[in-house]
């Protein structure tokens, strides 16, 4: 049996742009930061929330390769638009509103040390905790923008 590497990745199309998607717009994540603060922080590249949402150009990318590729009419196709609903719902709401809770709890605890004189001791109090940790809308059609891009580049350079 002979083996060929583009038979693969034709194959896997859905798959390499998913993941190209989601790498791509961590790369970005950086540069974007840049050009709102006009710093750098080279850190956002590994973390998570900020613009593009690498998840949402992950299930984008997905969806629409798998929708070119299997058919629009598919099976698959509605599983992947259902994935992709579930996570940028998630990244946006859920994930959101935690990072919110986060940034909330940090104030309570500072407020009550300050303001009452009491000294929180247990070591629960002193965990650093990410307060990023999922996106504004915007950040979500950025990632979902660039997965699309990135499934259609995909499609029609192949």
């Amino acid at each position: 049996m002979r083996y060929t590497i583009y038979p693969m990745i034709r194959y896997m199309y859905p798959f390499f742009c998913a993941m190209l998607s989601a790498i791509l717009a961590q790369a970005l994540k950086p540069f974007c930061y840049y050009l709102k603060n006009h710093e750098w922080h080279w850190s956002y590249v590994k973390a998570s929330g900020g613009f593009p949402s690498s998840h949402s150009a992950l299930v984008s990318a997905l969806a629409l390769s798998v929708g070119i590729q299997e058919h629009f009419s598919s099976t698959i196709f509605a599983v992947t638009c259902a994935l992709a609903v579930i996570v940028i719902y998630d990244a946006a709401n859920v994930r959101y509103y935690s990072g919110q809770n986060i940034k909330i709890t940090q104030q309570l605890i500072k407020d009550v040390q300050t303001k009452s004189d009491v000294k929180l001791e247990d070591p629960i109090y002193k965990v650093k905790l990410k307060d990023v940790l999922g996106h504004k809308w915007i950040e979500c059609f950025g990632g979902i923008a660039l997965g699309l891009f990135i499934a259609l580049i995909f499609h029609f350079g192949m």
